[in-house]
């Protein structure tokens, strides 16, 4: 494994049309940039994902249809994303599920995105042991981290902002791991 520490971070979440970056698409990004102390800049956006959005989604995320009708498609945002996320580390709660939808939202326009990732989910585990449960909604229940706008891309990253800050201000004396 690699082990790299920088000192500057993108905390990313996304909501999506479903489960698998194969056939999903993006609704929703939220991205905060972090020094791991404190969030320096921002974006978050709505995303038209140019299909129907099912409404066990729309159950889930209070995103539908017509929310998304006039936001920009993914191909109008991604130099926003590009950039806010340059030389800096891809952080996330279950980060594989996100970065390879981004990814996946990138190869279609025929561009490579590559970053190092960080996992909170990984990194709880290994830092914050002894949890019934390393999902987001209760973790933060158990950490006292609130959480308002669940199932929406910038509650859930700004909760995952504070979870992170939680794990790099308590547990400094070691390096967190890439994936």
């Amino acid at each position: 494994m690699i082990v790299i520490f920088t000192s500057m971070y993108t905390v990313i979440d996304i909501e999506t049309t479903s489960g698998s970056y194969k056939s999903g698409k993006i609704t929703e990004i939220a991205i905060f940039v972090t020094d791991g102390t404190q969030v320096i800049d921002q974006f978050i956006s709505l995303v038209d994902p140019e299909c129907y959005i099912p409404p066990y989604i729309t159950e889930i995320t209070g995103i539908n249809n017509q929310m998304v009708k006039g936001a920009p498609k993914f191909y109008e945002i991604a130099k926003n994303i590009v950039e806010i996320t340059k030389n800096r580390t891809f952080v996330a709660h279950n980060v594989n599920f996100d970065y390879k939808f981004i990814q996946a939202e990138f190869k279609t326009l025929g561009y490579h995105f590559d970053r190092k990732k960080l996992c909170t989910v990984e990194l709880s585990r290994r830092y914050l042991p002894g949890h019934a449960s390393y999902s987001l909604g209760k973790l933060c229940d158990d950490l006292k981290i609130e959480l308002n706008g669940r199932h929406r891309a910038g509650g859930d990253a700004a909760a995952t902002v504070e979870l992170f800050h939680l794990i790099l201000n308590s547990y400094q004396s070691e390096t967190p791991t890439l994936f």
